[in-house]
């Protein structure tokens, strides 16, 4: 096949991914969120509308969590891998922004030190450790957010998936991962902070963090993010190789014998969705002020794995759905009723085991579709109806 033939067939599939229903509607959805809530914030404060700044930083975060939870429906929701580690992948994302992050701090720290940190004056360290230099250079630091998960996904890939590790093994061992990053990093000796992690953020590219149009921008950022995941998921599996990566999951046997290198495809599209995991983590840490050990915590992994299953596995779109119903009403339990949060979060995943396998976009989906079918039913009924009478 010629270059000249390929080429438009390419420009087809990408065009027709990006300008279907479904994403038109998403990308639209998430535009409108965007700057509708960046001019609401513009408004007076003593108007009834306005939005105030924090509630824009508590935005920004369930973006960045709707990201993660998309990276995680690529590779549950359509290769059927159920990672119970990729909370691991965002807090490694998320340690890399930190390093830049204290880097810039400066001589403005408690102890005034022009390089250290100051856990590490604290902690009477005589020098920067030599994994922490580049980190106060921006382009390394976010290259970092994306090599760091990735690099630690294609390790732990290559060994798991080339063993044939699969089903409820490879979950066990995915949270064993983050389990074990997570008690190597309480260590003060790992110089990431310990168990107070890393804070007291002020600068981001010379910008400060406390300011309106910092959040704003960080906002606008995370929604641009989500989009261009979307998009990148999107492409990822209407394309050929997401055709093969759903017979994976149906069928991973069958895949194997018609000649596919299963542990290939897994690889690339776990390392993927580790490395987009990283980048909601990266835009994660400057709008919440602090990093630290407890991002690593299997419960968070879990969590995830709960959003996705609540919104809809294997739709994308309920992956985000999912994310932003789960912790808009974690926002709400925590403050209201702290003490029955887990057992609502419980319920919940009880609730989509049993009645809704789906998830909420597959039940309104379900819904829409056995309406309109009623309505056509009824409407072809009325017109035979109508034709026997004539007759």
């Amino acid at each position: 096949m010629t270059e000249a033939n390929t080429t438009p067939r390419y420009s087809s599939w990408v065009l027709s991914a990006l300008t279907d229903r479904t994403s038109v509607s998403v990308l639209g959805a998430i535009g409108a969120l965007a700057i509708a809530c960046v001019l609401l914030n513009q408004l007076p404060e003593s108007s009834a509308f306005h939005v105030p700044t924090y509630m824009i930083s508590l935005f920004g975060k369930y973006l960045c969590y709707a990201v993660l939870a998309l990276s995680v429906d690529l590779v549950w929701g359509y290769c059927g891998i159920l990672s119970l580690g990729h909370g691991a992948f965002f807090a490694l994302g998320g340690y890399a922004m930190g390093m830049y992050l204290m880097r810039q701090i400066g001589d403005r720290g408690v102890y005034g030190h022009p390089i250290l940190p100051d856990f590490m004056v604290f902690l009477n360290w005589e020098e920067l450790p030599w994994y922490w230099y580049g980190f106060d250079f921006f382009p390394f630091a976010m290259l970092m957010v994306v090599v760091a998960p990735g690099a630690l996904a294609f390790v732990f890939g290559w060994f798991a998936f080339r063993s044939r590790v699969t089903g409820v093994y490879l979950s066990i061992i995915t949270q064993a991962m983050t389990y074990a990053l997570m008690l190597a990093f309480f260590q003060n000796d790992m110089g990431f902070g310990g168990n107070n992690g890393l804070t007291d953020f002020k600068d981001l590219m010379g910008f400060d963090l406390r300011s309106d149009g910092v959040r704003n921008w960080l906002f606008l950022s995370s929604a641009a993010t989500l989009a261009i995941g979307y998009i990148l998921c999107r492409l990822v599996t209407t394309s050929r190789m997401g055709k093969v990566l759903i017979a994976i999951r149906d069928a991973e046997s069958r895949a194997r014998f018609l000649g596919y290198r299963v542990e290939y495809y897994k690889l690339f599209v776990f390392t993927l969705s580790a490395m987009l995991a990283g980048v909601a983590g990266a835009l994660y840490v400057p709008q919440v002020g602090i990093i630290n050990p407890g991002e690593f915590a299997p419960l968070i992994s879990i969590e995830i794995v709960i959003w996705v299953a609540l919104g809809g596995r294997g739709y994308l779109y309920g992956a985000i759905v999912g994310a932003l119903v789960v912790n808009i009403a974690k926002s709400y339990f925590t403050v209201a009723f702290p003490e029955i949060w887990l057992f609502f979060l419980g319920g919940l995943f009880v609730l989509v085991t049993l009645f809704m396998p789906r998830g909420i976009v597959g039940l309104v989906g379900e819904t829409i579709g056995s309406a309109y079918g009623s309505m056509k039913g009824s409407a072809r009924r009325r017109a035979e109806a109508m034709g026997g009478a004539d007759d």
